[in-house]
C-alpha cells in the first residue's frame, strides 16, 4: 500500500478594502481538522471482527392448504382447521405478539385438456401463520403438536439472535484490534510507528440471522417421529475501515 505525503497549504490574510463605511471581519473557520493530516504517512486498514452467539429465536411458518368443490366449501373447512392450529399455538405459550398471518390464498383449481378451455375443478384456500419461538428447544414438539392439529404446511425454522446489540459490539472491537495490529505491522515493515487514528467507518454487518437450518428428526421407541431442532451457532460480524497516521 503506497503511503500519502500531504503538507499543509498557508492560508492567506484577509484583506480589509480602504475607504468602506465598515469593515467585515473574515468569518471564523468552521471545519474541523482536516481527514487527511498535514505531515505523515497515512494509512488505510479494513478489517472484520467477528463473534459468535447461539440463536435464541426460531421463526416458522406453519399453514392450513385445504380443498373444496367451491370457494364458500375450500375457505369453511380452511378456517375451521386453522382455528384449531392457531389455538394449539397459544396453548403451547407463544405469546399474541409472537403470531402474526402471514399469508391468506384462494385459488380455483384447474383441469386441462387439449383444444378446449381450462375447466374449473374446485378451489383451494390457504392460510399461513408464522410464529416465532424465543424457546427454540421446546419448538420442535410444538410443530408436532400443530402438525396434530391439521396444520398441513411448514416452512423453516429462520434461526437468529434475538437481542445482537451486545454481539455486535464484540465484533466491532475485534474489528478494531485487527485493524490497529495490522498497522502495527505495516508500520513496523516501513520504519515507522502508529501515532494516531485518523477516521473509522463502518462499512456494513451481520447480526446473526436469519438463517435456515436444517430439520432434524429422531426416531421414538414407538417409532412415531418427533422433530428436534438443532441451533448450532451463528456467527456475528461488522467491518470497518480505519484510518491511521504514521510518523
Amino acid at each position: 500500500m503506497m503511503n500519502k505525503i500531504l503538507l499543509a497549504a498557508a492560508l492567506a490574510p484577509a484583506v480589509l478594502i480602504p475607504g468602506a463605511a465598515w469593515a467585515q471581519s473574515a468569518p471564523a473557520p468552521t471545519t474541523v481538522e482536516p481527514l487527511v493530516p498535514a505531515t505523515g504517512a497515512v494509512l488505510d486498514v479494513s478489517a472484520e471482527g467477528r463473534t459468535s452467539r447461539v440463536p435464541d429465536l426460531a421463526t416458522i411458518r406453519a399453514g392450513v392448504v385445504s380443498q373444496g368443490a367451491t370457494a364458500a366449501a375450500a375457505l369453511s373447512d380452511n378456517a375451521q382447521r386453522m382455528a384449531r392450529v392457531l389455538a394449539a399455538v397459544k396453548r403451547a405459550g407463544v405469546a399474541d405478539r409472537d403470531i402474526q398471518t402471514a399469508t391468506v390464498q384462494l385459488q380455483p383449481q384447474y383441469r386441462y385438456g387439449e383444444n378446449v378451455p381450462p375447466t374449473i375443478t374446485g378451489y383451494q384456500a390457504t392460510n399461513t401463520l408464522s410464529i416465532r419461538f424465543r424457546d427454540i428447544a421446546k419448538s420442535g414438539s410444538v410443530l408436532d403438536a400443530l402438525v396434530a392439529q391439521g396444520a398441513n404446511q411448514i416452512d423453516g425454522p429462520n434461526l437468529s439472535i434475538d437481542n445482537p446489540d451486545a454481539a455486535l459490539n464484540e465484533a466491532r472491537t475485534d474489528a478494531i484490534q485487527k485493524a490497529r495490529a495490522r498497522a502495527e505491522l505495516y508500520a513496523k515493515a516501513a520504519g515507522l510507528r502508529v501515532a494516531r487514528i485518523v477516521s473509522i467507518t463502518e462499512n456494513g454487518q451481520d447480526a446473526g440471522g436469519p438463517e435456515r437450518p436444517m430439520m432434524m428428526q429422531a426416531m421414538a421407541r414407538d417409532a412415531v417421529a418427533k422433530t428436534s431442532i438443532a441451533p448450532g451457532e451463528r456467527d456475528v460480524t461488522v467491518n470497518v475501515s480505519v484510518r491511521f497516521l504514521l510518523n
